[in-house]
């Protein structure tokens, strides 16, 4: 590593992160691109670094604590960022979490009738790209950067304390 304190590699996950969630969020609303059940899913890490990295200002004594969790974290990006990136190459099939909406507004049969109308976002459609890449592509390296990187942190906590 280049032996810089874990305070500044913190800080820069969490401009990582906020980047990509209000990335996420601007794709959505302003350009239009609506996501899939996967792509929401896959915004849920970068969230909770947000928590995790700001809770960690207040509880320094955690420090190590939030590091293993964010680990934990980005794994489970990479992960489900791989999966989503299986079906979109058809490597998978879509399994039921791409086609489930939010059941707690089916209330009655007419709003079940709405709702199978609606158009549903598939997980293996492509909406929106960068430079050629899809989102879940992009979203694969930076949890694998991510991941690396807080491995390292962990690794040689005590000496970049």
């Amino acid at each position: 590593m280049f032996n810089l304190k874990i305070e500044f590699y913190l800080k820069l996950i969490f401009t990582i992160s906020l980047i990509s969630i209000i990335s996420a969020y601007f794709i959505e609303y302003f350009i239009g691109h609506q996501p899939c059940n996967l792509c929401l899913i896959q915004r849920i890490p970068y969230g909770l670094s947000l928590i995790l990295i700001s809770l960690n200002y207040f509880f320094k004594k955690n420090e190590i604590f939030i590091i293993l969790l964010l680990i934990m974290i980005f794994t489970f990006s990479l992960i489900i960022s791989l999966y989503h990136f299986g079906i979109e190459q058809g490597f998978f099939e879509e399994s039921a979490v791409c086609g489930l909406k939010n059941s707690a507004e089916i209330i009655s049969k007419d709003e079940l009738l709405k709702q199978l109308q609606q158009k549903t976002i598939s997980c293996k459609d492509v909406t929106f790209r960068i430079f050629g890449l899809s989102l879940t592509s992009i979203n694969i390296f930076i949890s694998f950067l991510l991941t690396i990187l807080l491995m390292k942190i962990f690794v040689s906590y005590e000496k970049n304390k």
